[in-house]
């Protein structure tokens, strides 16, 4: 087979306006968000802290920054973003580096990944080494595009800088960040092109080690038994997972409403968190389960399509990268909620409590619709635009 490209041929003249569309799901997206985490978290906020818009606060500021970080992304030339993309790995590697700093750093339950921030916030800075690995791998694959010797391009950078960062957040103990992380890299490999026989020596070394954490850590193993065994364990290891699942069953089709299925709702730990999906279930029914998908779908098309027709390989790669960890983490958390699959760390983006995760999709946000900025003009897109993905014979 021949090879195909993943960006449009021609460059664009210019810069065109933003997509209109893909604007609007994002902020769609951002204000089911901060609607839903209303919905889940007052009794709790009143109960703890006597504020039922306690959390929705904390959201909101975080928010703010976060979308001063979409207008900054969304409005800076890519050129001048590219400059700035050692900048952005460096700081996400020294941050991570950071979390092992007793003074500066917050411990949870035995794992240090977070940050003490003024104002008793806190900063997880493996929600930026996520954007910060895309930009590092779209920038290195355009600039190996760009070589004319064969002989001169290889992707063994590639490999120790995903080994790099998926090492510095495993040792943070953020197992499923880390794998995340893996799955997401070699999606950029696949798709920009590259030859994957040279992810082979990175994955002998991860997937044992994959193993190798899980039957090391008490409470991984039984985190697979408990999902494994759905019924069992419902007063301990199953607790969370079952009660999500009560929560979403009562929500039947239209929804308990905003008041009704408090209840059950507030019966679930961390319903703030990683698990606001089976609250929105509950309150908004099956109707509000569907609407946030199809929603979610729409925000994912426009974004692959800005990436598609983008003239720009870097913006290609890195857009496309942008839109993958929303779209993924999206359908891992919901997948875990429904008991599809074993408990993780991994939050729902745009409605998960997190300054961190809120102010990381936001800026990718915004960088994705810079990235459909640049699209050529619908008469060159029948000429020019040629999807391309390396053949299968580099598998």
């Amino acid at each position: 087979m021949g090879q195909y490209t993943f960006y449009a041929k021609k460059p664009s003249e210019n810069y065109h306006k933003v997509d209109i569309w893909l604007l609007a799901s994002v902020l769609l997206l951002w204000g089911l968000g901060m609607f839903a985490l209303f919905v889940c978290s007052q009794n709790f906020a009143i109960r703890a802290f006597s504020d039922s818009l306690y959390f929705v606060k904390r959201q909101f500021v975080s928010s703010l920054i976060g979308f001063v970080l979409l207008v900054a992304f969304m409005a800076t030339d890519i050129k001048v973003v590219r400059k700035f993309v050692s900048v952005i790995v460096m700081l996400s590697i020294v941050l991570c580096v950071l979390t092992f700093v007793k003074p500066l750093s917050i411990e949870k339950n035995g794992a240090r990944r977070w940050l003490r921030m003024p104002g008793n916030f806190s900063f997880q800075p493996s929600e930026l080494i996520k954007f910060a690995m895309v930009l590092f791998l779209a920038n290195y694959f355009d600039k190996q595009e760009k070589l004319e010797n064969p002989e001169e391009k290889t992707v063994f950078p590639c490999v120790i800088g995903l080994m790099v960062f998926v090492g510095i957040v495993l040792a943070q103990k953020d197992f499923s960040t880390g794998v995340f992380i893996t799955v997401l890299g070699i999606l950029i490999f696949f798709v920009s092109g590259a030859k994957l026989r040279w992810i082979w020596p990175f994955l002998l070394i991860a997937i044992p080690a994959v193993f190798l954490m899980v039957f090391l850590e008490p409470y991984r193993i039984q985190r697979v038994i408990g999902w494994i065994r759905p019924d069992e364990f419902g007063s301990t290891i199953n607790y969370q997972a079952l009660s999500a699942k009560k929560a979403i069953t009562a929500g039947g089709f239209w929804g308990s409403g905003i008041g009704a299925g408090l209840t059950r709702i507030n019966s679930i730990p961390e319903i703030q968190a990683d698990y606001i999906f089976a609250g929105w279930a509950e309150s908004m029914g099956f109707v509000g389960v569907i609407a946030y998908f199809v929603l979610l779908c729409f925000f994912t098309w426009r974004g692959y399509r800005a990436a598609l027709i983008c003239p720009d390989r870097f913006s290609a790669y890195a857009g496309f990268g942008c839109v993958s960890i929303i779209f993924l983490q999206s359908i891992v958390n919901t997948m875990v909620v429904c008991g599809l699959l074993p408990s993780t760390g991994i939050n729902l983006p745009f409605f998960s409590l997190g300054g961190s995760s809120i102010m990381v999709t936001l800026a990718m946000s915004g960088f994705i619709l810079n990235v459909s900025r640049c699209e050529e003009s619908s008469e060159k897109k029948s000429e020019n635009v040629e999807i391309s993905i390396e053949t299968l014979s580099h598998l």
